[in-house]
């Protein structure tokens, strides 16, 4: 054990005397301009000033490059007893092809923060190089209110997705290495729950035969994409090492032909993936635009996983900033949902805030507008969309945390559809905050900066509520999900849906939370429904048992944990310039 501080304790003394400053305007290609041009202009400061800011030694730092680096773990077990700022949650409304802009409001709160002399980090998901090159694009925020080096952050980063990749399919490997040397566990071929992974949609990977031509055992198998992973889920749940090499070995990979459950330390897999994950589980540090510190780690999906950046590097940005902002996957029904009833339940986090993300153009698109016409001002569709906005902000009420609304303003927004929705906002009971950070950066955050500060002096939140009880019945849990958040009647599930949930309970796992796989783009379980469906029910088709990540997934409708790309994926348009710079990323 070593004898020093890694960090500086005395957070004032550590704070510079004046935030640094912004890039000037002149400096950045024109609001509009592609995020990569943007991001390209800004050169990043040198890691070890942007740790500076946070009391951080660059000696203590595990440096990829210069400007990216990882807090190694005798740094991050040291920060445990250190006091807590506080955490403040940034979701949205139900996804639109208009797009919403939690990571983009993320980083403009947290450069806001940081412009009005507060000490604030963020925390992101790592993007995956399956909607990069896919469809949805990267998860570097946009215009003025971006992490960078953007373009590593999109690609390969500092590796974590490879490695979580690798220690994935390393159990894969071992597995089918078993069967073939004799099977000592006498593992059912047909009851074997773990898949291979990969980082890219690849829709025809769902399903297909291994074992052929002698090779080992031929039997079904498939993949799904790396983020879908329980080991994914797995690294942002630990705490630390040694956790995560505990929930390693209790991952559920199979059945033997008696029924008996095979985990992964059976098979004596969890050392030698703990060893591939160790490196991966570091938190990564980065920097906004305006050169403020942003953990970036971890990227489960939160329609298909629990959505959520990790709980280290979440613990550590707490330990090290006195206001630390994140953001949880799609919708707050999906993503703030297993935020509060997962990822806090698990690791006792009590978050003080909610931000609720909209914009003008995304309600409209509720209320009935066509994607081609967003832009003629409709205030009426406003309104009407602003139902949606009213069932997610009922939702959060339900777990006790104050929240406002952000509405991430388009040039192109009308002062009476502001106004609408103001209203709208006002018969909520709600306040309405607007924010021009995708143009302006910091100065155009400062009012939701300023909000969201105010509301962190105010008496400190309630307690937090969770949707359900620890001691419940799985089956009760993803009911209470459905009827007291998606607005559903009831849930369906067939006899033997039912069975597997309670061989879960039969084998100790009944207490654990539950993982709702479903579509982001309503609240029912089919994307063709309204994204304010009522009165549904809610097919539950299948159910898995993750119990290394400590939580059971109920998949709903059509999910798929792999994707596939749309006719013309984003991979079209991206390429080298004659440079030999990236063009294209987004």
């Amino acid at each position: 054990m070593t004898d020093y501080i890694p960090f500086r304790d005395d957070r004032s003394a550590a704070r510079p005397a004046s935030p640094p400053e912004s890039p000037p305007s002149g400096t950045l290609p024109p609001p509009g301009s592609p995020d990569i041009l943007i991001a390209r202009a800004v050169p990043p400061r040198p890691i070890a000033e942007v740790a500076a800011r946070l009391g951080l030694d660059a000696d203590r730092l595990l440096p990829f490059g210069h400007d990216k680096a990882k807090l190694p773990h005798d740094l991050t077990d040291g920060l445990a007893a250190r006091p807590q700022g506080k955490l403040v949650l940034v979701t949205a409304i139900t996804p639109t092809p208009a797009g919403e802009g939690k990571t983009t409001t993320t980083v403009g709160l947290g450069d806001g923060l940081n412009r009005l002399g507060h000490r604030a980090a963020i925390c992101l998901r790592e993007p995956s190089l399956g909607p990069c090159f896919g469809m949805k694009g990267g998860a570097a925020g946009g215009g003025r209110s971006q992490v960078i080096p953007m373009e590593d952050i999109n690609l390969h980063f500092t590796g974590d997705f490879h490695a979580i990749t690798s220690a994935h399919n390393l159990l894969s490997a071992l597995i089918d290495n078993h069967l073939y040397w004799g099977n000592e566990l006498d593992i059912d071929p047909e009851r074997i729950a773990w898949k291979r992974v990969m980082d890219m949609n690849d829709r025809a990977l769902r399903h297909l035969t291994v074992g052929q031509g002698g090779q080992g055992v031929m039997r079904r198998d498939g993949f799904d994409i790396t983020a879908a992973s329980e080991i994914m889920a797995i690294l942002c749940l630990a705490a630390d090492l040694a956790d995560l090499q505990r929930r390693l070995g209790e991952i559920l990979v199979a059945r033997d032909r008696s029924g008996r459950p095979i985990r992964a330390r059976d098979l004596g897999a969890d050392g030698a993936m703990a060893v591939l994950l160790k490196q991966a589980l570091a938190p990564n540090l980065v920097q906004t635009l305006e050169h403020n510190p942003a953990f970036v780690h971890g990227g489960p999906f939160a329609n298909i996983a629990h959505g959520c950046n990790s709980v280290m590097a979440t613990r550590a940005a707490l330990s090290l900033a006195d206001i630390v902002i994140t953001e949880a996957g799609f919708g707050a029904d999906l993503g703030a949902e297993k935020f509060f009833n997962i990822k806090c339940r698990q690791a006792g986090l009590s978050p003080s805030a909610v931000v609720v993300v909209a914009t003008l153009r995304a309600l409209k698109m509720h209320g009935g507008v066509a994607r081609e016409a967003l832009g003629e001002v409709d205030p009426e569709a406003v309104r009407r969309g602003a139902r949606n906005l009213a069932r997610h902000v009922d939702n959060l009420r339900t777990f006790g945390v104050p929240l406002l609304v952000a509405i991430n303003q388009f040039d192109q927004d009308a002062p009476e559809e502001h106004e609408t929705l103001r209203q709208a906002c006002g018969e909520l009971g709600v306040e309405l905050v607007v924010s021009s950070h995708w143009r302006d950066g910091s100065a155009g955050s400062e009012a939701l900066a300023e909000r969201v500060a105010a509301m962190l002096e105010e008496e400190p939140a309630p307690a937090l509520s969770f949707t359900y009880g620890d001691e419940a019945r799985l089956e009760d849990k993803i009911r209470a999900i459905a009827t007291r958040l998606y607005g559903a009647a009831d849930i369906s599930l067939d006899d033997g849906v039912r069975q597997r949930l309670e061989e879960y309970e039969a084998l100790g796992y009944g207490h654990l939370p539950v993982c709702i796989a479903k579509t982001q783009y309503s609240f029912a379980a089919e994307p063709a429904m309204s994204g304010l469906a009522a009165g549904h029910v809610l097919p539950v088709r299948d159910t898995e048992l993750a119990a290394g990540a400590g939580f059971v997934v109920a998949l709903c409708g059509s999910i798929m944990r792999m994707p596939g790309m749309p006719r013309r994926p984003a991979s079209l348009g991206i390429r080298l310039d004659p440079r030999g710079e990236v063009d294209g990323l987004s």
